[in-house]
């Protein structure tokens, strides 16, 4: 230690002995958070989007995160009716990963416009903005990449079933491919498994339409949504997914999905697309989650069915898998973006 504080002296006496030397420049930004040139600069990658609808044109909700111009993934969040919100933890890993990705309110969520109009909420016309969107952000198929999580998944295998020539690769995200088989699931896996007095006053508050009722949430919560939905008290929620469970909007929700998680009743009762599976041809990711509201075994079958597909299976978690299987959710889907980019699939 004294042999360094005296070298460290006379390094001092030698330098103020001569001129100060001029300062060294700063180091060039890395290519990934190098934005020049960008057209979302001003607004730290945020753009409003328009969207043309039988209805008029209104606003969607984007913003860039990275600069990548082999990869970019486009989140397409569930709901239906909630928004990017609660995928927020995509920065936790994508940033280090180098992967360019991209936030996205749909129509009716909470960042972007939300007409008051019950003819908007049909999935061919999200398929329709998704395309949209992806143009206005010029994704092309040399770098594009669609993750769907939940509803997000339905959006993400439609689209990919109308618009195949512009996706790179494709992860679904804690979704079958059957709304009749997740029904199915609900009731005759997860709901004999729930306390059966509080499932008895939950179906009778649906039947009574009292989705209102702080009663039905207070039976929810601990009895179906902290097993199936996020593995973690209710007061432990990370931040991100309370804040975006407080803007769900509820008048597409309860049309498309349902009063709840706990099975769907709306719009999507009869969605099917498992016939469908074998002509998704793109690199696929399905992921599916031991304590999932989706049947985790469905979801393994899809990626059989699915030509290119691999699937990713969660031990510890359940719908949200990206937060109580956070490493192996994240990990998985980072690996899928890399091995598809490097032709290793």
């Amino acid at each position: 230690m004294f042999r360094r504080t005296v070298g460290a002296a006379v390094a001092l006496l030698a330098a103020c002995s001569k001129p100060a030397p001029p300062p060294a420049p700063a180091p060039a930004p890395s290519a990934y958070l190098d934005s020049s040139g960008r057209d979302d600069v001003l607004s730290g990658g945020v753009k409003m989007i328009p969207v043309a609808t039988p209805r008029g044109t209104f606003h969607v909700w984007t913003k860039r995160i990275g600069n990548n111009p082999r990869i970019k993934v486009l989140l397409l969040h569930g709901g239906p009716g909630a928004d990017h919100e609660y995928m927020e933890a995509f920065d936790s890993f994508f940033p280090a990963a180098g992967i360019e990705y991209y936030y996205y309110d749909q129509l009716g969520s909470f960042f972007s416009d939300q007409p008051d109009d019950p003819s908007l909420w049909e999935v061919d016309r999200f398929v329709d903005e998704v395309e949209q969107v992806r143009t206005a952000l010029a994704l092309t198929k040399d770098n594009f990449y669609l993750l769907g999580q939940s509803w997000g998944g339905i959006l993400a295998m439609e689209y990919a079933l109308k618009y195949p020539q512009h996706i790179k690769g494709l992860v679904i995200s804690n979704m079958m491919s059957s709304i009749p088989a997740y029904n199915q699931y609900a009731k005759n896996v997860l709901m004999p498994a729930m306390d059966q007095k509080a499932l008895a006053e939950i179906q009778q508050l649906e039947a009574a339409k009292k989705f209102d009722d702080p009663r039905y949430m207070e039976l929810l919560i601990p009895n179906f949504y902290t097993q199936h939905l996020l593995r973690l008290p209710a007061d432990q929620w990370p931040e991100p997914v309370q804040r975006g469970f407080k803007h769900i909007n509820e008048s597409i929700y309860v049309p498309m999905q349902g009063p709840s998680e706990m099975g769907a009743s709306g719009k999507l009762e009869k969605w099917d697309r498992t016939a469908d599976l074998a002509k998704l041809l793109m690199p696929t990711l399905v992921i599916g989650a031991r304590y999932d509201t989706m049947d985790p075994g469905h979801m393994e079958m899809m990626a059989k069915r699915i030509p290119h597909a691999r699937y990713l299976f969660c031990p510890h978690g359940s719908h949200l898998a990206m937060y109580d299987d956070q490493k192996t959710y994240m990990d998985g889907v980072v690996q899928f973006v890399e091995d598809v980019d490097a032709g290793k699939f």
